[in-house]
């Protein structure tokens, strides 16, 4: 099982390209299953999740081909497995993302019930619970969601929560469906806006994306299109907070500052200098950071995917910061791999408090999932000597070339097989 190992102390400098969008990429490439035309897509990421997907559709009879510019063509034209195994799905919550487009195009689906990072409950009932407005007949048996519909019909749905993939699979299973679908108290973030305008691209009539209500006007059928993945806000936001950390000035370029809103915000307030171009964001720092209170919530508000890297941030902060984390219920678990390092964190409930300390000490430490694991990279830029991040399979699941890239702004930092 690979390992990173980290040499901290250096600042990173230079200059990056920020990949595309996996939260992005994985709804979009679903959406490929409600068309019998091919979808070509550009600014994939190459991660451990695209190509879990990517062996999903293909198992269902989608044919996959790359060009010579890493461009990724799907073609749904021969559908002809509305099946998710469990094999496939059990590593990855975002292949419950087919069931909407499959139930849609193919008039049935069976899909494993997810698996993923353990970071707390993200229950599929939403999903299940809107398709069934739609008309679906749904039941689980087995471990497995089994829908069929002959024709999905237009409802009004208004979700209880507030959910990023709910969102996308109702608005998925909708642009197929007779009639139109309202989704009330929708998901705001970018990367459901992405999906939106990729569906267009597609042929689908949708009215309403980055709102909290979103109007989906069913069409009889969808065609081919091309579409870029937006960049990655979230691996953009793990560079500018790893350049901090360590007292950098770096510059991202491929990527939307003004998606990043809530995270520049408490950079600056940490004591970042931050300038904002078309396509690109810098970041300097001065000095040592100062402590940044923050309340995860729903887009725009600040993210939960940077909650560990801020938390990693704090940890050699000057002052004490609070942290509450309102989405997941189990997302503090790297508070205590922080610790091996030297960090001062006490969790109570949602809550926790990190007091800032004047060094870290390198450490072997364990990642527990995908930001987690960010956030023990971050601490070991920052730690004095070496430090040893290991189930790193976590961060291959969301960072593409993550070692190389900081290699990139001067890390030391090496991938251990």
């Amino acid at each position: 099982m690979d390992k990173l190992l980290i040499q901290g102390g250096v600042p990173l400098k230079g200059e990056v390209r920020i990949s595309g969008a996996k939260n992005a990429a994985l709804p979009i490439m679903c959406a490929a299953l409600l068309s019998a035309a091919p979808l070509r897509l550009t600014n994939v990421p190459h991660l451990r999740d695209v190509t879990t997907l990517l062996n999903l559709l293909g198992g269902m009879g989608v044919a996959v081909s790359l060009d010579e510019k890493l461009g990724l063509e799907l073609d749904a034209g021969r559908l002809n497995s509305p099946f998710a195994p469990y094999d496939l799905v059990k590593t990855m919550r975002a292949s419950i993302l087919v069931l909407g487009p499959l139930l849609a195009r193919c008039g049935e689906a069976r899909v494993s019930l997810p698996g993923g990072c353990a970071i707390g409950q993200r229950p599929v009932d939403l999903h299940i619970k809107g398709l069934q407005a739609m008309g679906a007949d749904i039941h689980v048996e087995h471990g497995y969601i089994i829908a069929r519909a002959k024709r999905l019909k237009g409802a009004r749905i208004c979700s209880d929560l507030v959910t990023v993939t709910g969102t996308e699979n109702l608005m998925m299973a909708a642009c197929l469906a007779e009639g139109t679908t309202v989704i009330e108290n929708a998901a705001r973030e970018p990367e459901v806006v992405d999906l939106a305008a990729c569906l267009m691209a597609m042929g689908a009539n949708i009215e309403g994306a980055g709102s909290d209500m979103i109007s989906i006007h069913g069409v009889s059928a969808l065609s081919g299109a091309k579409h870029r993945i937006m960049p990655d806000r979230i691996e953009t936001g793990t560079f500018l907070v790893a350049a901090a950390a360590t007292g950098g000035a770096v510059r991202l370029r491929d990527t939307n500052p003004r998606i990043l809103e809530a995270v520049v915000d408490k950079l600056r307030e940490a004591g970042a200098q931050i300038t904002a171009e078309e396509d690109a964001i810098l970041l300097q720092m001065d000095g040592p950071p100062v402590s940044v209170n923050f309340r995860t919530a729903p887009y725009p508000a600040f993210p939960t995917d940077m909650q560990a890297q801020f938390m990693a941030l704090d940890c050699i902060a000057s002052g004490t910061a609070m942290l509450t984390e309102t989405i997941f219920e189990n997302r503090f678990m790297h508070a205590l791999e922080l610790q091996r390092l030297g960090a001062n964190i006490e969790i109570s409930g949602n809550t926790a408090v990190v007091k800032g300390v004047s060094r870290l000490d390198g450490a072997t430490v364990m990642a527990t999932d995908l930001r987690a694991s960010a956030s023990l990279v971050i601490a070991g830029l920052v730690a004095r000597g070496e430090t040893v991040v290991e189930r790193i399979y976590h961060l291959d699941r969301g960072y593409e070339c993550i070692e190389e890239k900081l290699s990139q702004l001067g890390a030391r930092i090496k991938r251990i097989h």
